[in-house]
């Protein structure tokens, strides 16, 4: 038994260093090296500070900025800890209200007068599988324009000159769509208000 027992406990040292100290540290070595930015957490900084993430979306309600895709998680939204989707069907009642409810929300924001001719993208008016989504269709971001524009008193070409400067293309030139990063769109925006007075 004792020569069973001691060979046992040397692999479980050796397994417990290589797999639990060794290859971690590599990996995190390689990665801070390779991939400094996306190791720090994708930060977005102003000034020295970070303000938030390039891959965890925020609320915006304000109607001066872009609002994003709406979050599913709890308590709060955009919660990373709590990250996942509402699991409610399309079919669902507690669904359609709550798509009625923002889709009433961004009609109530347009400017006096100026009713949107865009159809509303669903992206707007529903909750990405994980909750956090950070980006926006650019249909997304473009039925906004004319919100923002008048709350701004921005040109509506150079809030849409906006959009296309932030537009990232599919990743790898065919997955997804088209899409723009809510934060770094709005941090561009208070720019440009900033620049503009």
């Amino acid at each position: 038994m004792t020569s069973q027992i001691r060979p046992a406990l040397v692999l479980f040292g050796a397994l417990t260093v290589i797999c639990g100290v060794l290859y971690p540290l590599a990996v995190t070595g390689v990665g801070n090296v390779a991939f400094p930015a996306q190791a720090a957490g994708s930060l977005i900084e102003v000034n020295g500070k970070a303000i938030g993430s390039a891959l965890i979306g925020q609320s915006f309600s304000s109607p001066k900025y872009f609002w994003g895709r709406p979050s599913a998680t709890g308590p709060m939204p955009n919660n990373a800890a709590n990250s996942g989707g509402s699991n409610l069907g399309p079919l669902n009642p507690a669904q359609n209200d709550a798509v009625k409810g923002r889709i009433d929300a961004l009609k109530a924001a347009e400017p006096q007068g100026q009713p949107n001719r865009l159809a509303i993208p669903v992206d707007l008016v529903t909750a990405s599988a994980s909750g956090v989504d950070p980006e926006l269709s650019v249909a997304g971001a473009q039925y906004q324009v004319a919100r923002i524009a008048a709350v701004r008193q921005l040109a509506p070409a150079r809030v849409q000159a906006l959009i296309d400067a932030q537009r990232q293309s599919q990743t790898l030139g065919f997955f997804g769509e088209p899409r723009v990063n809510v934060l770094a769109l709005n941090l561009a925006l208070d720019a440009e208000s900033a620049h503009t007075r």
